[in-house]
């Protein structure tokens, strides 16, 4: 199965793309989407979806995975990284490609089996599942991955749970 994870920002959005059978991870691409906080919103989500858009069409995934909306202190933040949401949702649906969704804790109980993990922690976890070389030099793009390792894990999980 090949899942496609999206750390969303308004700066920076992360995306990690990984082949899985459940157990073995391989990575096939991952890299930070960025930009410019002088740049409206309008232009920065426009940004976000083109290239995600792009990415989609290239990787072609079976599924993909995002984070939940999580509580913030600064209600302005948490608008804007729901319009990023907003903009990948769509364009996962409108590939129909299947989704899912995971809370922070879920990734990083899935990842590092710890919910309250450091960042750095997620870095090497990811390194060691992916058997990459190094950790990945962008935390948007290791917690993207993070997230399609969570989804890989837990799919067959939900596909039986479909099915009852």
């Amino acid at each position: 199965m090949r899942v496609l994870g999206i750390d969303c920002g308004t700066e920076r959005t992360g995306y990690g793309v990984i082949d899985s059978d459940g157990r073995a991870h391989h990575m096939v691409a991952a890299g930070c989407i960025r930009s410019s906080a002088r740049d409206p919103l309008e232009l920065r989500l426009l940004n976000i979806a083109g290239t995600l858009r792009s990415l989609i069409a290239e990787y072609r995934p079976d599924s993909a995975a995002v984070e939940e909306v999580f509580f913030a202190v600064n209600a302005k933040s948490a608008l804007k990284l729901s319009h990023v949401r907003g903009v990948a949702l769509l364009l996962i649906a409108e590939a129909s490609i299947a989704l899912a969704e995971y809370s922070p804790l879920e990734v990083k109980m899935s990842v590092v089996g710890y919910g309250r993990a450091e960042k750095s922690q997620v870095q090497q976890m990811v390194s060691s599942l992916l058997c990459l070389a190094e950790p990945p030099a962008s935390e948007d793009a290791s917690d993207a991955l993070a997230i399609a390792i969570c989804h890989a894990t837990h799919a067959p999980f939900r596909a039986m749970e479909a099915h009852v």
